[in-house]
Formats: structure tokens, sequence, C-alpha cells
């Protein structure tokens, strides 16, 4: 059986955001007197919903952390929402995906408004039929809650004919959460072993890998290219 519902992450999965997202982070840390210099450091921010990062890794309490997504975005929005690049054949990969018949979506953590920008800016908007994402007031922001709602929003009931593809833990668990396959993206900024400790399905090493996954046919243990 071939997946009819292809479901994309967009950061590290449609596009590397890593120059506009960590220098984003820079940004808000040094509204509160933190300097980080190195942006590779703060590579952990992308993907993840930004005020449990804020909490993680620099210890910030719920509403302070709150308060730095809304920091964050002064430069985001301006600025970093652009520092960004589309990864290396995806354009052709959706658009062979998409002239075999099958449904693009895009679920992302970040906020729906940011996302749509994007695609529209690299003209990817064109391949997909539906953009979700996270809701600016952050209600919606678990990629378990956005599949959901993508899924929702689509009327896609038998999830067993829609995969996600993603780079990071929170795609594959929100996936599961929502009894869906999943397809781990190995060039982007999640590691193999979080990958497979979520439970990706299968893992994707490189954009032609993961054109050849989605295109082919998932059976019972194994896909089938």
């Amino acid at each position: 059986m071939k997946k009819k519902y292809l479901l994309f992450d967009l950061d590290g999965t449609l596009t590397d955001p890593m120059e506009g997202i960590t220098r984003s982070v820079q940004y808000a840390l040094e509204h509160y007197g933190i300097r980080e210099p190195d942006q590779r450091k703060l590579c952990p921010f992308i993907g993840p919903p930004l005020k449990q990062s804020f909490m993680k890794y620099y210890g910030f309490e719920e509403k302070k952390a709150a308060e730095a997504v809304w920091v964050y975005r002064e430069y985001y929005s301006s600025r970093g929402i652009f520092e960004n690049r589309v990864y290396e054949g995806i354009p052709e990969m959706l658009r062979e995906l998409q002239s075999e018949g099958r449904k693009l979506l895009v679920a992302t953590s970040k906020p729906e408004v940011y996302a749509r920008q994007i695609l529209e800016h690299f003209d990817l908007d064109r391949y997909f039929s539906f953009i979700g994402g996270a809701d600016m007031e952050e209600s919606r922001v678990e990629k378990g809650d956005v599949i959901r709602y993508v899924l929702e929003k689509n009327s896609i009931a038998e999830t067993s004919l829609a995969v996600m593809a993603g780079d990071r833990e929170h795609d594959i668990l929100g996936a599961r959460k929502n009894g869906m396959d999943s397809v781990g993206v190995l060039f982007g900024y999640g590691s193999r072993r979080e990958l497979e400790e979520a439970g990706a399905r299968v893992l994707a090493e490189t954009v032609k890998d993961l054109g050849h996954l989605l295109a082919g046919e998932w059976e019972d243990g194994y896909v089938k290219g």
C-alpha cells in the first residue's frame, strides 16, 4: 500500500533554518544579559517548541520562557525568517510526489503564519494542499497536536494512509500519538539515535532517500521503494 497523505516537518526537513533561528535565539538571550556567540550551540532550538527549549537549555521558568518567545519573534519576524535555505533536491522531490497524485501537507511547530511566508518565499507552497502549524498563542504547539490539527482540517481519518517525515524526535512521537508511520530525516538536526529511540519506522540519509521511501510501498515490517 502506498501512502496517500504525506506530512512534512519544515525546519530541518524542507529547509535549513540554522542561521535565522540561532540568530533569533541570540537576540532573545541578549535581552536577558546572556551572550552566546557560538551559533552551533543553539542548534538544539531547531525543531522543538521554543518555550520548552528556553526552559530546558537556559533554565527559564515558564513565564520568562513565554516572554522570551515573543522577544525571539522581534528578530525572527523581520530578519530571521528568511535567513534560511531550501535543501538541495527538495523542490524536485515534492514535484515528483505531487505528480504521482499524493497529497502533500506541512505539519510544523513553527507558527503557521511564518510557515506560510517561508514556503511562499521559496515558491514551495505550490506543492502543498495544506500548511499547518502552531498558533501564535502557543495553545497548539506540541507536534502531536499540530499533526492532529492537520489531519482533522483535511478530513484524514484513515491514518494508515498517512506518514510523517521529520528530523526530530517530536515529529516521530507526534506521528505515533496519531497512529501514523514516520520517516526520520538524518540530513536535518536530529541524530540517528534520537530518531531510532523515538520509534521512526525508517530513516532517510538524504533527500533522495526520503523521496524514494515516500514514493514506495509500505508493507508489514518494511518499506519497499
